[in-house]
């Protein structure tokens, strides 16, 4: 990348920091800084694809998540606003709103994505993968005690939701069934070979929590 190329990426990251400071719901900026760490790894194996490009999306995709805020339209404005004044040309931000407007699972689920670049699946395969394994164990528990959702109960089944709508507005949600519903199945979506390779490791390391959990829950893993 280009020296000028390095200081628009530190003007984002002041930008983000700046935005996602205060977020209590595990989209804050440690969040942001793992997924641009898993960007620049998996670039470092797919030297092909735009490492600017991957890397600003990295950095801002969560700056106008509507899982985050509820005027969306005004938080991507103040992104494009902050982009242009940072002289990034206009083609460089179509390529990254493309990336973090087709990048979700909920759009991959229950939209109609633009297929990615290299760059936005390396992005998209980052993201995934701080939603898989150990601190993503972490995160989701740190997402349902925001949102008040009940820890866990057994008598309420993983649902298999058919919209995005349903999806965010389910009443009967557990956090130990959001595993189920979504974690457990993020593993067959990555794209890259590194980051299949980093999915299998962490998956495993969440089930392994899961059903560890589940028996305590039981009382079945003292039993013989």
């Amino acid at each position: 990348m280009t020296a000028v190329e390095e200081q628009q990426l530190a003007v984002m990251t002041s930008f983000m920091q700046a935005v996602l400071g205060g977020d209590e719901t595990g989209h804050d900026t440690s969040h942001i800084d793992r997924v641009v760490a898993l960007t620049k790894h998996i670039l470092a194996t797919e030297p092909t694809a735009d490492a600017f490009i991957a890397i600003a999306a990295a950095t801002l995709h969560d700056t106008y998540d509507d899982k985050l805020f509820k005027d969306v339209t005004s938080a991507k404005r103040a992104v494009v606003a902050m982009l242009a004044d940072n002289g990034v040309s206009e083609a460089q931000q179509a390529e990254i709103f493309q990336i973090i407007d087709n990048m979700s699972w909920s759009k991959q689920r229950f939209g109609q994505p633009e297929p990615l670049s290299l760059a936005g699946q390396i992005v998209q395969d980052a993201d995934r993968l701080d939603a898989i394994g150990a601190v993503a164990t972490a995160r989701a528990i740190q997402y349902g005690s925001v949102k008040r959702r009940t820890l866990y109960d057994p008598a309420i089944k993983p649902q298999i939701f058919t919209s995005k709508a349903d999806y965010r507005a389910a009443n009967d949600e557990t956090t130990m069934n959001h595993f189920y519903e979504k974690l457990f199945l993020l593993k067959d979506y990555l794209n890259t070979r590194e980051g299949k390779r980093i999915g299998t490791i962490r998956d495993r390391a969440m089930h392994d929590f899961v059903a560890q959990f589940e028996a305590e829950w039981a009382g079945t893993d003292y039993l013989d």
